[in-house]
């Protein structure tokens, strides 16, 4: 699913599962407790209430396939990606392509590229086991693969919507990056998925939908993410650098001037300042020292 702008806590509230070719896959907690209820909520008519449970992880199972198409293609462009989070609403790749549009536009086209080259087999697989059992009526095999890829091609157009932060939204602006820029490129995309996270926010209250409802509050926060970082990259074009720095992911020098934001107060502040004030709660401020332009 998304490309990662608005997420959980990288590590509060979720553990990590296992690590596989350098990433770490960590599960947060909420994915326990959607799936409580929506394998008690039987969608297709199996025999056991264990076949809803396998498809519920299955499904997850293609997620993270997505998810691995953004890592791998985001390291073969030079950048760095170590992390996917599983959650009730898919998965969260922590990927950190170079600065340039075309390295963050095949970062993003390869997780639904994964969809894409999935979708014939999960149904040649699904067409294949529809005489399985006794001929008559669908057996549990062949209902859950003609589930999976149902939920594949869903996946799949869904993340090609122009919304951000969907991935379609992330390839509109990869794709408007080399006409208008950086900044406003992801202005403009941001406010694409403002406007139709909102306008699903309405659908949800008038159908009375939760899922539906975390949807959209979800495109709304990454919206918001999106139109904040972009005010935080023109500042940054206007700043001047420090030349003794350089980012070991992008190479870029930092730039000079309140550009992170302390986790404690929350006040913007230059870590590279030699002469750093206080926090108001005490001591000297603590924050993560990421990369303005990468985020790594």
């Amino acid at each position: 699913m998304p490309v990662v702008t608005v997420s959980p806590p990288r590590s509060t509230g979720s553990f990590r599962l296992f690590r596989l070719a350098g990433t770490d896959v960590y599960m947060h907690w909420t994915w326990f407790a959607a799936a409580y209820f929506l394998i008690q909520d039987r969608s297709a008519a199996y025999s056991s209430l264990a076949w809803n449970a396998a498809e519920y992880v299955a499904g997850f199972g293609l997620v993270l396939l997505h998810e691995f198409g953004h890592v791998l293609a985001c390291r073969q462009v030079g950048g760095k990606a170590d992390r996917v989070v599983l959650w009730p609403l898919g998965g969260l790749a922590f990927v950190a392509p170079p600065p340039r549009p075309g390295a963050n536009l095949w970062t993003t086209v390869a997780g639904p590229l994964v969809n894409l080259v999935l979708t014939p087999v999960l149904f040649l697989l699904a067409a294949l086991t529809i005489f399985v059992g006794d001929g008559e009526t669908p057996s549990d095999l062949n209902l859950l693969l003609t589930a999976l890829a149902l939920f594949n091609v869903v996946m799949l157009v869904f993340n090609l919507l122009p919304i951000f932060p969907m991935d379609g939204g992330r390839i509109l602006h990869a794709v408007l990056w080399w006409w208008l820029g950086r900044s406003l490129a992801l202005t403009v995309a941001a406010s694409v998925g403002m406007v139709a996270g909102a306008g699903l926010g309405v659908l949800a209250l008038m159908a009375g939908e939760w899922w539906l409802a975390a949807i959209a509050a979800f495109l709304v926060l990454g919206a918001l993410g999106g139109i904040s970082h972009a005010r935080l990259l023109s500042r940054m074009a206007r700043a001047e650098r420090r030349l003794d720095v350089e980012c070991p992911n992008c190479g870029s020098a930092p730039p000079i001037g309140p550009f992170w934001r302390c986790p404690r107060c929350f006040v913007m502040i230059d870590v590279f300042d030699p002469e750093p004030a206080d926090c108001s709660k005490g001591g000297p401020h603590t924050t993560e020292v990421s990369c303005p332009e990468c985020g790594r």
